[in-house]
């Protein structure tokens, strides 16, 4: 299991130089680099197998837990999902079913997941890559207690910035899939109250990379909140941070320059 005092690794922070207007909705935004997948018999075979070694990846690290928790990844018309009932942390991509974007079962002989509808709604409205929703302990945690987690370190705004808490809602039904799609409005994370996690991005690693970014957030909340009150970042501190990052094309490799 991951340490709980160290930041995911792996490229968490992207930034653009687009910076939206209204620094209280959004201050940072993920954009697809590639262009979706097509859904060929192959690359969905080769989605499922995604889908099954994220799952074991974020079973290993402790955020998704026996069956609770799903994943999913969209290529083209076609996305690949968990199964209902699954062991997720020992997932098989025999185990991963793939349906259209109405939610009829073009391929596996399971069927997927009651949280489908909230998976393919985060692709409807907000035309993702892919999806991770975990039952993660410190963010659930934090879903019980809070009505946002607040901005108290930088890397939080690689998900948007402030992170929303859905209201309670009944697993599998409509009235949680709607309340976590308006959660995530302007944002590629968002808690849910009394239940867990939703993390989206242009690609399945990232998606994966979000959780965890999310979870260590949420674990350095509780950790602050356990002596005092955690400093917030306001949003001059925050446009900062983005002004930096982009400077600094942050997040990113750089070779060093040849010796003169």
């Amino acid at each position: 299991m991951r340490r709980s005092g160290v930041p995911p690794s792996g490229p968490v922070l992207a930034w653009t130089k687009e910076l939206p207007p209204n620094l209280n909705v959004t201050l940072f935004h993920v954009y697809a680099t590639f262009a979706p997948m097509t859904a060929s018999s192959s690359a969905m075979d080769r989605e499922r197998t995604a889908v099954a070694d994220a799952c074991r990846r974020l079973g290993a690290e402790g955020l998704l837990i026996g069956t609770a928790g799903n994943v999913s990844v969209r290529a083209g018309d076609r996305v690949a999902i968990t199964a209902t009932g699954a062991v997720l942390a020992a997932l098989t991509p025999d185990q991963v079913t793939v349906v259209d974007l109405g939610g009829e079962v073009v391929a596996g002989s399971l069927r997927p997941t009651s949280e489908l509808d909230l998976h393919l709604g985060v692709y409807r409205r907000y035309g993702t890559g892919a999806v991770v929703h975990t039952h993660a302990p410190m963010a659930t945690a934090v879903s019980c207690v809070l009505d946002e987690l607040p901005c108290i370190h930088y890397q939080l705004l690689a998900l948007g910035g402030t992170v929303r808490v859905a209201p309670y809602a009944t697993f599998g039904t409509p009235e949680l899939a709607e309340a976590v799609l308006a959660a995530l409005d302007g944002r590629s994370a968002a808690l849910l109250a009394n239940h867990g996690a939703v993390t989206h991005a242009p690609t399945l690693d990232t998606a994966v990379e979000n959780a965890l970014l999310l979870e260590w957030a949420c674990g350095v909340y509780q950790r602050a909140a356990a002596m005092g009150r955690p400093r917030v970042l306001d949003e001059r501190q925050q446009l900062a941070v983005v002004e930096a990052a982009i400077a600094r094309d942050y997040g990113t490799t750089h070779p060093v320059p040849p010796a003169q």
